[in-house]
């Protein structure tokens, strides 16, 4: 595949980022055992690299502004601006579970046009543009084709405790062959654009957890939409995504 120059710029930063943190998950791997533990260590890593990521993007595309979580800029271009997760499954990380990620989108008019996400534990590559198509270490890939939940994997991911949602879990938990939370929202999206699950429910998220992926999904032919079935925007806290059948009946079950 062929991609852009903005993709690129989006590419390299992510893998100079992800060496980085494969570097760094070793070293939290060690302090596990040790009496001072990770904490310290991996505040820093965070830090650094969406440091890493900031320094590659601005330096490429200096008139456009930065959003995350630690750190938001506003640039000569006001329309166009990076948004990114430099460290997506930033617990999984801390435990040394290998399950995290670098997320990074481009935005333009409110509109995500350009998403990476990166794992570089298993140096798997999820990239998109719009109108192109979403890729897997340049494969092309396609939301599932299951069109019923009984045959369906979907996971979710919550960071407050709601009673009513934990409620619209049970009752897809009861119709799915499986629910499952893995800590990482950004490839939780990543992986069902690539067929290997089938539908996602979030709630309480952050804008830059699900921004590139949100992309990714709808270029894969997937949908991706808040709780009452709209666009997602900048403000959104809560996402339904998966291919057409999947989601419209996840969003049937939330809105019940």
């Amino acid at each position: 595949m062929s991609r852009s120059a903005l993709l690129n710029v989006m590419v390299s930063a992510a893998l100079k980022a992800g060496k980085f943190l494969s570097r760094d998950f070793g070293e939290v791997q060690d302090l596990q055992v040790s009496r001072k533990g990770p904490s310290d260590f991996v505040m820093k890593s965070h830090s650094k690299c969406q440091e890493i990521i900031y320094q590659e993007l601005l330096g490429a595309r200096p008139k456009y502004g930065f959003y995350s979580g630690g750190k938001a800029y506003v640039g000569q271009d006001s329309i166009t601006r990076w948004i990114v997760d430099p460290l997506n499954g930033i617990t999984n990380f801390f435990y040394a579970i290998p399950h995290f990620c670098i997320s990074i989108a481009l935005e333009r008019d409110q509109e995500i046009i350009a998403s990476v996400i990166f794992n570089p534990i298993t140096d798997e590559l999820y990239t998109a543009e719009r109108g192109i198509g979403s890729f897997l270490n340049d494969r092309r890939i396609r939301v599932s084709s299951r069109r019923i939940l009984s045959n369906s994997i979907i996971c979710y991911a919550t960071f407050k405790r709601n009673s009513r949602f934990l409620m619209q879990l049970c009752r897809i938990m009861d119709e799915a062959v499986g629910v499952r939370s893995f800590g990482s929202e950004a490839l939780d999206l990543a992986y069902i654009a690539a067929g290997r699950f089938d539908g996602f429910l979030g709630k309480g998220l952050s804008i830059w957890c699900v921004a590139a992926g949100l992309l990714i999904i709808c270029e894969a032919g997937g949908f991706a939409t808040d709780f009452l079935g709209k666009n997602m925007g900048a403000e959104t806290k809560s996402i339904i995504s998966g291919n057409m059948p999947i989601h419209e009946q996840l969003l049937a079950i939330i809105n019940d």
